[in-house]
């Protein structure tokens, strides 16, 4: 019976570990492209950031045998590297550890100012110091907080400079010059000793700039996007994989929607520098949050509605003077559009589908009075989903495929209301979709590095699941991109997009 009893709770275990997976809705692969490119693109920043860095003061104390100097205590200061190089240098996945980091033959050139004491003589001024031979290595552990921000740790650190040159400057630059070399050693140990600390200490304040990430990102008025890391990354000899939430709420309510995302995999290519897996749950997920924040119900007047109808001869003309033959507008006139449901999402292979299960209803209010309603149906928009990456941010833009029209029982012999079928499809597609796109336009944000833009990038339905393959570019000075404020360049049809190149 016991055996029985801890055999229940061993399965009772399993059964709750296993129901409390969290699987991402976004997954982010970086390839051994990026980190090719990173060592290309990094090099300026580094370059940058070496100069910028204030260096420790060196001191110490030597002898001088050869003039009988007991002691000459020595101390360099304002230390500033001028220019170096790491001609060798590599970043390598270490499978299930880390991301390794080795540079060699390096060098450096450093300007310094300086001042000796000794029983003999007292003197201060300036110098040169030629570095060579440095060599570092180490791997660089990237993990999560309890926030689900990126940690970074550098662990296995070795750095050392082999070869260290002093040249002095000033009148008696001859007279130090003669006894610069048995200070170069110590100049050495003190400098290596100091190299790992300080690079240690570098990676420590990027994990406060990590910190500060926004994770949970305002997406408009009526939702938020939840990026957070849920797990430590995977590591493997050709990539890394990061697992984001990929999660939409409402502005008001941060509860989980009362549906899981399922697990998928990425496809096993390498031929871009990044891939973005977006997983069909994360398509839900906005879809849901932006249902519960009431954003899918809308009440227009008909000169709001008008303002985003298409200007041509069959457009807002035609259709309002079908609308008048049904009843006059002398009275003010609204269309209110309300899902009855958070629209459906559907990943197919080559196929991205909304349909929108909602009702409409056509209401006028005469002065000094409630809102009446003149008829009232439900209806079903399919919609196909075209997509283009501008900036850093995935576009959406819908357009109408088929219009279904509940009508009730009783009103299915009143032709009055027949007529408003072609009415409402006019509607729908020369005035809401219109006014859908042109919110839909601000896109949502993807995830990327600072000053890290996407080029070359190229988006693929799957079953399930929508793939982003794109290169990457660093640019110092890349400032946030605005928001598209026309379509006029676009032509977002079946997913495909042709038109002028992303800024």
């Amino acid at each position: 019976m016991v055996q029985v009893l801890w055999g229940c709770f061993l399965l009772w275990n399993l059964n709750m570990a296993s129901s409390q997976t969290i699987y991402p809705g976004i997954k982010a692969r970086v390839t051994q492209r990026a980190l090719d490119y990173g060592i290309q693109a990094g090099m300026e920043t580094i370059e940058q950031m070496i100069m910028d860095k204030s260096i420790p003061d060196l001191k110490g104390s030597e002898s001088l045998e050869f003039l009988k100097v007991d002691y000459v205590n020595y101390n360099f200061s304002n230390i500033k590297i001028k220019a170096f190089s790491f001609p060798n240098t590599s970043l390598t996945f270490a499978p299930g550890v880390g991301i390794k980091v080795l540079t060699n033959h390096g060098t450096a050139n450093v300007s310094t100012d300086w001042e000796v004491k000794s029983p003999l003589f007292q003197d201060a001024g300036g110098a040169d110091l030629f570095l060579s031979g440095a060599f570092f290595t180490g791997i660089l552990i990237l993990s999560r907080n309890d926030f689900g921000h990126p940690i970074l740790r550098l662990q296995d650190c070795q750095a050392q400079v082999s070869h260290a040159h002093v040249s002095f400057s000033g009148e008696l630059s001859v007279l130090y010059n003669s006894f610069a070399e048995p200070m170069e050693k110590p100049i050495l140990k003190n400098l290596n000793e100091m190299l790992c600390p300080m690079i240690t200490n570098e990676v420590e304040a990027l994990n406060g700039n990590l910190s500060m990430l926004e994770v949970l990102t305002k997406i408009n008025n009526y939702t938020l996007l939840d990026y957070s890391l849920i797990d430590v990354p995977e590591i493997t000899e050709n990539y890394i994989d990061l697992n984001l939430k990929g999660t939409f709420y409402p502005l008001d309510n941060l509860t989980d929607p009362p549906f899981s995302p399922v697990p998928f995999v990425l496809p096993e290519r390498s031929d871009s520098m990044l891939y973005i897996g977006i997983a069909e749950y994360f398509f839900k997920s906005a879809s849901f949050a932006h249902f519960a924040a009431g954003a899918f119900d809308v009440t227009l007047s008909t000169k709001e509605i008008s303002n985003h109808f298409v200007q041509n001869s069959q457009g807002l003309g035609n259709v309002l003077s079908r609308i008048a033959e049904i009843y006059i507008l002398s009275k003010p006139f609204m269309v209110r559009f309300m899902a009855k449901e958070p629209p459906k999402i559907n990943l197919q292979k080559g196929n991205f589908t909304l349909d929108i299960p909602a009702s409409i209803m056509m209401l006028t209010q005469p002065e000094n009075s409630t809102a009446e309603a003149i008829v009232s149906m439900d209806f079903v928009a399919s919609t196909s989903v075209g997509l283009v990456i501008l900036g850093q941010r995935l576009v959406c833009s819908l357009s109408l495929n088929r219009f279904r029209l509940s009508l009730p029982e009783s009103s299915r012999s009143n032709i009055e209301v027949l007529r408003f079928e072609n009415i409402l499809s006019s509607l729908l597609h020369f005035g809401v979709l219109p006014l859908a796109n042109a919110k839909l336009q601000q896109g949502f944000p993807l995830p990327n590095p600072h000053k890290i833009s996407f080029v070359n990038s190229d988006i693929e339905v799957l079953e399930g699941l929508l793939l982003v393959s794109t290169d990457l570019k660093y640019e110092q000075n890349l400032k946030q991109q605005p928001n598209v404020h026309s379509w006029e360049d676009l032509n977002l049809i079946n997913g495909y997009w042709s038109g002028k190149s992303a800024p």
